[in-house]
């Protein structure tokens, strides 16, 4: 079985297309798996990295609805859609799954095209411009969310990577903290912006550093890996540990009683699945996606909800720092993130892939 997935741009779009990788490998370790991308993502780095065989297209950038200003791209579109069938015709690909971002819309075109199994995964409550496409052009459509307005669209989760959906925060705690350099009997904040950092984050949480510690409460700060500050916290106890990025975040997770984070798709599947409180701050700008999906956690009791705007050292210590002190809340919200996380999306979906491809042509 020969499987191609397209999903490009960010982590958002990459990460669930590995998670979905790795699990198809589990069940077949002899299945062929293609990921398509473009030079200008992340895929670049991260899909090599993973071991998988990546294949590059071009990237066209389309409008974020669909109004007549697709009609100045023709050109650039199908000499995308030309190589993305390429690939498939040189794997002789039985299915191909989509997750959004530049290289999803010219791939479904060329699935189309070719007569290959489409499958789309919609990771947003509100799906792009890609995904909406290629729910037009298939039976097969499966979302993070069960509210998703795609047509046919079946709720299965978010695939995550085994090393987080599997972990037990309670039993790697104590090996965790001592692996960032934290005390094992504090609590603990993981201030983190996603994979590229966060800077209303960064400065909010070094604002409140001082107040931090001086309450006994230790950090673990990741910024980013293209920030950086302005002034290190000084050295002293509780530790306000720094770091520019972390490839172990299932560690950051178990080493962690509560997060301050952004309200991406993937951080928040990831710390529901883990069972880990956040205060969520969304992105101030886009279509508003992050706030839809931070909030059915927060009206669980899972989390917190704040504006950028609003997100200052003393919020951190007037929203934050009550949470900590209280170790029977932080049990209560962890536990309501956990009733929300789905930890099984990569296999549920790897099996319908399977089957689809299995069913043939069309």
């Amino acid at each position: 079985m020969r499987v191609v997935l397209a999903g490009g741009g960010t982590a958002g779009h990459i990460e669930p297309a590995l998670a979905l990788a790795d699990a198809l490998r589990r069940l077949d370790p002899g299945i062929g798996i293609t990921c398509l991308g473009t030079e200008r993502g992340l895929e670049t780095r991260l899909v090599p990295a993973r071991g998988y065989e990546l294949q590059l297209v071009p990237a066209v950038p389309l409008p974020r609805a669909i109004t007549p200003q697709l009609l100045t791209v023709p050109g650039r579109l199908a000499g995308a859609i030309n190589a993305a069938a390429a690939v498939m015709d040189r794997v002789q690909a039985d299915v191909l799954v989509g997750f959004g971002g530049y290289v999803a819309t010219p791939a479904y075109l060329a699935a189309r095209r070719r007569g290959v199994p489409i499958v789309v995964h919609e990771a947003n409550p509100r799906p792009g411009l890609a995904n909406r496409l290629g729910a037009r052009l298939t039976d097969h459509v499966f979302t993070s969310h069960p509210d998703t307005a795609l047509p046919r669209g079946e709720y299965v989760g978010i695939p995550l990577r085994r090393e987080i959906a599997q972990l037990d925060r309670l039993s790697t705690g104590d090996k965790a903290r001592s692996w960032f350099g934290l005390e094992a009997d504090l609590p603990t904040l993981l201030v983190t912006g996603g994979s590229q950092g966060a800077r209303s984050l960064n400065r909010a949480a070094l604002g409140a550093a001082a107040a931090l510690r001086r309450a006994g409460v230790q950090v673990l700060h990741v910024i980013g890996p293209k920030n950086t500050l302005e002034e290190e916290p000084p050295p002293g106890d509780p530790q306000y540990v720094v770091l520019q990025y972390v490839d172990r975040m299932d560690l950051a997770y178990a080493a962690a009683d509560f997060a301050l984070c952004r309200a991406g798709a993937i951080t928040c599947a990831e710390l529901t699945a883990v069972g880990l409180p956040a205060a969520y701050v969304p992105l101030p700008h886009g279509n508003g996606e992050q706030r839809l999906n931070a909030s059915p956690i927060v009206q669980a009791g899972g989390g917190l909800l704040a504006e950028d705007a609003d997100l200052t050292p003393e919020w951190i210590m007037r929203n934050v720092l009550p949470i900590l002190s209280d170790p029977e809340r932080v049990v209560a919200m962890s536990e309501a993130a956990a009733r929300m996380g789905r930890k099984d999306a990569d296999v549920t979906l790897a099996r319908r892939v399977m089957q689809i491809a299995a069913q043939g042509r069309v």
